[in-house]
């Protein structure tokens, strides 16, 4: 039997799957504060769909890439891909490490939300002077 999703919802409903998968493999420290920073990012972009960008689980935002995110061996990352962003945030983000694309936090010390989604806005404006 065949389904009657449209090939875009399922498309959206298997890289949210398997975002769920890359989630569910890492150990419980990384998975819950990688799941609170997916949760902050949707609040902030709600019509962002789940994939992956790069070989990392990533939102993008009306087929562009938005952010990313991953976890590594001694840390948690953020992409907002965008050096303007991390720099036009620089001092909100003092308590970080960052690089040209990079912002990296500890299990123990994540980003808060408010500051994710004041990310996630700054490079959804970011995308939409892009496209003018």
């Amino acid at each position: 039997m065949k389904s009657r999703l449209p090939s875009s919802t399922k498309a959206r409903r298997s890289a949210a799957a398997d975002v769920d998968a890359y989630l569910a493999a890492l150990p419980a420290d990384k998975r819950l504060a990688l799941e609170k920073l997916r949760k902050a990012i949707r609040a902030a972009a709600p019509d962002a769909e789940d994939g992956f960008s790069y070989g990392l689980p990533a939102f993008r935002l009306h087929g562009r890439p938005l952010v990313a995110y991953a976890a590594s061996t001694n840390h948690c990352s953020l992409y907002p891909m965008s050096p303007a962003v991390i720099r036009a945030h620089a001092d909100d983000l003092r308590k970080y490490e960052t690089s040209k694309g990079t912002v990296r936090f500890s299990v123990d010390k994540p980003l808060p939300p408010t500051l994710v989604r004041k990310l996630v806005r700054a490079r959804m404006a970011q995308l939409r002077v892009s496209t003018k």
